[in-house]
């Protein structure tokens, strides 16, 4: 028997359309929406549908828009094969993608969870204004050339792993500054490529402080459960059981790298052979490609 595990998208999936059809076919999903809208105090659904791209994008809108698309996206699934979903046995999200893994779960609900998103795409957004920085893929340098990469470029401003997503696909977040130096730098260190992300800031860095200790805030205010199936963390790539782990993870995971590559890899260990991308855009079953070819995974889109 295969194991099944979904796997929930990060800020970025986000595209103007998202939920269009499913908005059309499924009540759930109108639902979703009526209720997200209602919680938030904003059109979620005519954001995620019409637009504008400059307003979806922003990290305080983009973070709840995906949290609720990922979430629509997993209702079609329940339509058509909801032998699927009574069959996960484990799950994990990419960044935000992680607060819609807890939330399928069962260890946070869903108003609790959506308000959280929006809270931390808030602060995350406000530290981002703070301070001129961003994040730049690094493509075709190991972990430990990354580090180099980092060296390199500190007498010009501060830089940071934040993204290890597979074999030699490592994001960066520091200052502008240094940022603007990590072309050149990665070229000497031999980098297949380098591209700047469209980002309002250096996420998963030491930049984003204070948004750590706002999002300790809200979390303690919110009842966390055991989840009902594991949930891989992005700091260290474990499934927590325990409430107060859960807060203590998704706080350090505002400042800290996120290693979905040792995730996946912890997962398939773990026995897990069939996945699921739940939600908008296909780029975590890129990154699975690229980790493990042999590994199944299909893309459950939120059209």
């Amino acid at each position: 028997m295969p194991r099944i595990a979904f796997l929930f998208p990060g800020q970025g999936a986000q595209s103007v359309g998202m939920c269009r059809e499913l908005d059309q076919e499924l009540p759930a999903v109108r639902e979703l929406f009526d209720r997200a809208s209602a919680i938030l105090g904003i059109d979620l659904r005519k954001l995620c549908i019409e637009g504008p791209a400059e307003a979806l994008e922003a990290t305080d809108v983009s973070q709840p828009a995906i949290f609720v698309a990922s979430l629509a996206a997993l209702e079609s699934l329940k339509t058509t094969n909801p032998e699927v979903i009574s069959a996960c046995e484990g799950a994990a999200g990419l960044s935000l993608g992680e607060y819609t893994a807890l939330t399928f779960a069962g260890a946070i609900d869903f108003e609790s969870g959506l308000k959280l998103v929006r809270r931390r795409g808030q602060a995350m957004q406000a530290a981002a204004l703070a301070t001129p920085s961003g994040m730049t893929s690094v493509f075709g340098l190991d972990e430990a050339a990354v580090d180099e990469l980092c060296r390199r470029v500190a007498s010009a401003g501060r830089l940071w792993k934040a993204n290890l997503l597979g074999p030699s696909n490592i994001v960066v977040s520091g200052d502008r500054a240094a940022l603007e130096l990590v072309p050149a730098a990665a070229s000497e260190l031999e980098a297949i490529k380098v591209v700047p992300l469209a980002v309002a800031g250096a996420f998963h860095s030491d930049l984003m402080k204070p948004a750590d200790d706002q999002l300790a805030e809200a979390l303690a205010q919110v009842d966390i459960h055991s989840p009902r199936i594991p949930v891989y963390s992005n700091v260290d790539a474990q499934p927590h059981s325990d409430p107060d782990a859960i807060r203590r993870t998704l706080v350090a995971q505002v400042l800290q790298g996120v290693r979905w590559e040792d995730s996946m890899r912890r997962m398939i260990a773990d026995g897990f052979d069939t996945f699921y991308e739940i939600g908008p855009g296909r780029v975590l079953t890129g990154l699975l490609k690229r980790i493990d070819r042999k590994t199944s995974c299909t893309s459950v889109p939120a059209r």
